[in-house]
């Protein structure tokens, strides 16, 4: 399985190279964020293993720029940073994990494991229920020929549902590939956003789409409503 490491800390970097090539991996290393960026757009990796803070350009912007142009590979995320909001923000700009610094060696590999496991499937380029229409590259959303605004959060719960159309998802299952799988506060927060949707997708449009699962949770109708 083929490793790409965008890590600026050089002594960590040749740890997790020693490391992974001892598990199995083949793992190639940068140090840079342009340099990350460059070896992600010209090459084909199972997972990357991306820092935030790294010179040149953010891992925030490699991740949202591979997003961007269609580039699903797994992404685990490193930082210093702890706080739920940094965690949020890895997570809204396309990353699929987020482990924490100073981090277990044993629990890096098997999140790895976990995402190779998933793979990255193919993702349609514009998912549409009906005249609604959402662009995960672009990060835009259209009802008819109107353009609707969203925050990140919202784009991600409907993102989700729209992935999964006329299905019944929990707030458990939106939590855990919207926000963290290992996210501890308030479902009902679930909820709020669930309203906000409603009010920019369904009812400036009079549509009902968006339904509500009495105990089971949320359903997107599949011809948009």
């Amino acid at each position: 399985m083929r490793v790409l490491v965008v890590e600026d800390e050089r002594g960590l970097a040749r740890a997790l190279h020693r490391g992974l090539s001892a598990e199995g991996f083949s793992v190639e290393l940068a140090h840079d964020g342009l340099d990350g960026l460059h070896l992600a757009r010209e090459h084909t990796y199972d997972v990357i293993v991306l820092d935030i803070m790294l010179p040149s350009l953010s891992g925030y912007r490699i991740c949202r720029t591979l997003r961007a142009e269609g580039n699903w590979v797994p992404i685990l995320m490193l930082s210093a940073k702890d706080g739920e909001y940094d965690q949020a923000d890895g997570l809204d700009v396309g990353a699929d994990d987020y482990l924490t610094k100073p981090f277990s060696y044993v629990v890096l590999v098997a999140r790895l494991r976990a995402l190779l496991r998933r793979g990255a499937p193919a993702r349609p380029a514009v998912l549409a229920a009906g005249d609604l229409e959402l662009d995960p590259g672009a990060k835009t959303v259209r009802r008819g020929d109107a353009e609707v605004t969203l925050t990140p959060r919202e784009f991600g719960v409907l993102e989700y549902l729209m992935r999964h159309p006329d299905e019944v998802v929990s707030k458990r299952d939106i939590l855990e590939h919207v926000w963290d799988a290992h996210y501890d506060g308030d479902p009902n927060v679930v909820e709020v956003y669930v309203g906000y949707l409603r009010r920019k997708i369904d009812t400036p449009y009079g549509r009902s789409a968006l339904q509500t699962v009495r105990g089971a949770g949320y359903r997107l109708s599949g011809d948009g409503g």
